[in-house]
């Protein structure tokens, strides 16, 4: 495996030499020796100019493979230069939540135009996975299964499967269902391969496997594949009928894209974010937050302004200020960042809510008795004055307490409200730690300078 990726990232680093010194027949050729999913990164990895080259040069029976390895941005940057007898094209031979994927991101014209070029089961298909959100299990499945029946005997089963030219991808399981389609059991390959050919499916079977609803959340299904090492799992309605299955492809695509989410989001950007993205793309999408970042410091500069008379007298307190709001702002962010994770993974629930809260307050008062007494000796010492330096550890715990509090309370708070804690958790913590860190550093300056 470490070989294989040291070659792929060898004949990628060959083919980004080559887009430099313009030797197209070199490019189209290495191309052709590499899969999708480098296709994709060699896409993702290049500067605008050299992208629509490189797609040029890709062939027509890859583009719907490596549409489906680009981000949401980059792929609609290609698909809105196509019409619909591309898009129709290209779709040809990809899985059902691929095509589904496409097909979100162009014209409803354009959808509908490619679904009637389809015939009638593979539209119903495919409107079946596009009926779901693409964050439920719905939209991350694929109906392309092999179910059979319990009363069939293995040997039976054998000679069906030998009627396929080939099986669907990653098919670890063969889907048992009942008169009704409604899924009852697993029977695994490897038990079809060794068992008694004269054995009945139903003697075989595994029945203590759940499904999983349609409806789930995207997050939930990727955490029942990471506990259970699931390759492939069942997909059923509220009334247990299949509908598809999902496979770990899918789900690997979920782990990454909600990393990407909660790394990006912390600096309010959006998780497809494109690094290549043109400036006039990417400058819009940073100026909104670089906004709401503008208005917090306002409010944090309007807490020190109602100081002001203090900080003429005690020039040592403007010194001192950025000390106590940094510190808040870094052990706030630490306690925001294990609870929003511990979100994410599904550890955090309402019965040890209380705990954790409780936990982190803890750790505040602990950090924050500590660090205070090495800085109130050292601001002390700097400025020969131990009442700043008293000031500065009463200051610090305060805000390192607060820190703990707030950066374990917002994100649950923002959950139940359905908002993003990961997006906006951030800037208001970084608000309440300054103006909390500023108002106790001050205020106490103030009382005790008079």
């Amino acid at each position: 495996m470490v070989q294989n990726t040291a070659a792929s990232q060898e004949a990628l680093d060959q083919l980004s030499t080559a887009l430099e010194s313009g030797t197209f027949i070199d490019i189209r050729r290495m191309l052709n020796g590499l899969s999708a999913a480098d296709v994709a990164h060699l896409l993702e990895s290049s500067p605008p100019k050299f992208r629509n080259i490189i797609w040029q040069m890709v062939e027509s029976d890859q583009e719907g493979e490596v549409l489906g390895e680009l981000g949401d941005d980059l792929r609609g940057t290609f698909l809105g230069n196509m019409d619909a007898e591309q898009v129709a094209a290209l779709t040809d031979g990809l899985e059902d939540d691929d095509i589904a994927d496409i097909l979100q991101q162009v014209p409803d014209r354009v959808t509908f135009e490619v679904l009637n070029a389809m015939d009638q089961q593979d539209r119903a298909r495919l409107e079946r996975v596009m009926f779901y959100p693409d964050d439920v299990a719905g939209g991350l499945m694929n109906t392309d299964t092999i179910t059979i029946r319990a009363r069939l005997t293995l040997d039976v089963v054998l000679r069906y499967l030998r009627r396929h030219d080939e099986i669907p991808a990653m098919t670890d399981n063969l889907l048992v269902v009942n008169r009704a389609d409604q899924f009852i059991g697993l029977l695994p390959l490897r038990t079809l391969l060794v068992s008694d050919p004269s054995a009945t499916v139903r003697e075989m079977m595994i029945t203590d496997v759940q499904p999983i609803p349609v409806d789930m959340p995207d997050t939930e299904v990727a955490r029942l594949f990471e506990r259970n090492d699931w390759v492939s799992a069942p997909v059923v309605d509220d009334h247990g009928k299949l509908l598809g299955r999902i496979t770990i492809d899918d789900v690997v695509d979920v782990i990454r894209e909600d990393a990407d989410h909660s790394f990006m989001s912390m600096a309010g950007l959006d998780e497809e974010e494109d690094t290549f993205a043109p400036v006039t793309r990417a400058a819009p999408r940073r100026a909104i937050w670089l906004g709401i970042n503008l208005i917090t410091a306002f409010i944090a500069a309007g807490m020190i302004n109602l100081f002001s008379d203090t900080i003429e007298k005690v020039v040592a307190l403007a010194v001192l200020m950025p000390i106590v709001a940094s510190m808040g702002g870094i052990a706030g962010t630490q306690t925001l960042t294990v609870l929003v994770r511990g979100i994410a993974m599904g550890q955090v629930v309402k019965n040890n809510q209380a705990w954790l809260i409780n936990r982190e307050v803890l750790i505040g008062l602990f950090n924050g008795i500590l660090w205070a007494a090495v800085v109130s000796v050292a601001a002390s010492l700097w400025f020969d004055d131990w009442n700043i330096g008293l000031i500065m550890a009463a200051a610090l715990v305060i805000n390192l307490v607060t820190a703990g509090l707030f950066g374990a309370v917002l994100p649950l708070l923002l959950t139940r409200m359905k908002i993003d804690p990961a997006l906006a958790g951030g800037v208001v913590l970084t608000t309440v730690t300054d103006v909390v860190g500023f108002a106790s550093f001050l205020g106490l300056a103030t009382v005790f300078y008079g």
